[in-house]
């Protein structure tokens, strides 16, 4: 049945809002780390956001060289934060996007033998993945509800009200409507809380006044890049661990959307990453890779259409261009969006836990991945200085919940299942032999 385009622009909208709150917070800090003026800023934000939309599209858009056709939105990666602080404070601002665009360069190449591991990611390891990925969002879910982290009224009881208030209205909405008002019961939780937190006094108008009204992209709007050895290194392992939480991600929406992939999807899948990175570098933007609260709208909301997506990417290259529509998107209160994130978040949770129903529970093995694997990835997620002296290069591992839980399921999968099975075919090899 066709989707009317009043529907299909409100569930764009939701995907948008899903993932702007993080798609901003990327260059806010690093723009405030590396100590940029406020015109300086703004234009890493609004591009940012346009190239989440060009990245996206890349993704969506599955033909023979790239993109693997699932609803997929696209963001700056959180991986990246701290390599490119790094990077800038000790080579420079232009030694970034040097990186960047050849991190980009490395993963279109290595996307043809990267999809060859698929073979590495049974249900034990996507499940615990895509399960990792869900339990460590979680915190910034809460930490939205108490009111943002590092607020004045951190904790208050408006805001623990206003974040209930708003989870509840979605809670009831779900559970009481039918068809599209179901399917957008985040987006119209969201406008509701919005309108409670502005006689709460918590809407605060001034971004959407002090915005511009037209911003145009500037290549090398920071300079001409410069190449270094170090931070290109850097760079291409951030890639690189994006590429295994974007897997996890691939085969979560394939799932929801009773689709299967192979090498072959893969391989496109990450190609599109790879030049989403090429275009970030070159417009002085991030890295992109998939965002996981929007696979739970997906799923929240059960429409899996790719048209929404592309309305949704068109949105977000719209308010790159025209700062001021972006910024009427700013003013949602923090305790609105945590309330509204606990469900998405808990969806992605939701969405692993079904997977691992595949996985054989007899196995001891299998327990042992799964119980090793989210507890690495929920461990580092509450105490993040764990790793805290390890050299930088090595922390890039283990500082994100989500890699180090995605890199011990791998692992454990492969001394456990897959060398397991090697072992038993050169067994029977030998066997075969000897009779």
């Amino acid at each position: 049945m066709k989707q009317k385009p009043y529907k299909i622009a409100s569930l764009g909208i939701q995907h948008v809002l899903a993932m702007y709150a993080g798609a901003v917070i990327v260059p806010l800090i690093i723009g405030g780390a590396l100590g940029l003026t406020g015109e300086q800023l703004t234009y890493l934000v609004s591009i940012d956001i346009m190239t989440s939309g060009i990245a996206t599209i890349f993704q969506v858009w599955k033909n023979k060289y790239f993109g693997i056709g699932l609803p997929i939105v696209l963001g700056c990666t959180f991986t990246a934060v701290s390599p490119i602080i790094a990077i800038g404070n000790d080579y420079g601002i232009s030694a970034i996007y040097g990186a960047i665009i050849v991190s980009g360069i490395i993963v279109v190449f290595i996307g043809k033998y990267f999809g060859k591991l698929i073979k590495f990611f049974p249900p034990v390891v996507t499940g615990s993945v895509v399960t990792i990925i869900g339990i460590t969002l979680v915190p910034v879910a809460m930490n939205n509800m108490a009111g943002g982290q590092g607020s004045a009224d951190f904790g208050a009881l408006s805001n623990i009200t206003l974040a209930f208030g708003t989870l509840l209205f979605i809670i009831l909405l779900f559970r009481f409507s039918k068809g599209f008002v179901r399917s957008i019961s985040i987006l119209i939780g969201l406008m509701a809380g919005t309108v409670a937190g502005f006689f709460m006094g918590k809407v605060d108008f001034t971004a959407v006044a002090e915005a511009s009204w037209f911003h145009m992209a500037k290549p090398f709007y920071f300079g001409l890049p410069t190449f270094e050895i170090i931070p290109i290194l850097t760079m291409t392992l951030v890639a690189i661990v994006s590429l295994v939480e974007s897997t996890g991600v691939y085969f979560a929406l394939a799932d929801i959307c009773d689709k299967n992939i192979g090498e072959k999807d893969l391989v496109k899948g990450y190609r599109a990453e790879g030049l989403a990175s090429i275009l970030g570098g070159i417009l002085n933007s991030f890295p992109y890779t998939t965002y996981s609260q929007n696979v739970g709208l997906v799923q929240i909301s059960g429409v899996k259409k790719n048209i929404v997506i592309y309305v949704a990417a068109s949105m977000l290259i719209l308010i790159g261009f025209v700062p001021k529509i972006g910024a009427i998107t700013t003013v949602v209160p923090n305790p609105v969006l945590g309330g509204a994130m606990v469900a998405m978040f808990g969806m992605v949770v939701a969405a692993g836990i079904k997977m691992l129903s595949q996985v054989e529970f007899a196995s001891q093995e299998n327990l042992l991945i799964i119980a090793c694997s989210v507890g690495m990835g929920l461990g580092v997620t509450v105490v993040p200085g764990l790793f805290a002296e390890l050299p930088k290069s090595i922390r890039i591992l283990t500082e994100n919940g989500i890699v180090a839980g995605s890199l011990t399921a791998i692992l454990l999968n492969l001394l456990f299942n897959e060398l397991k099975f090697n072992q038993k075919q050169s067994i029977n090899i030998k066997e075969t032999k000897a009779s």
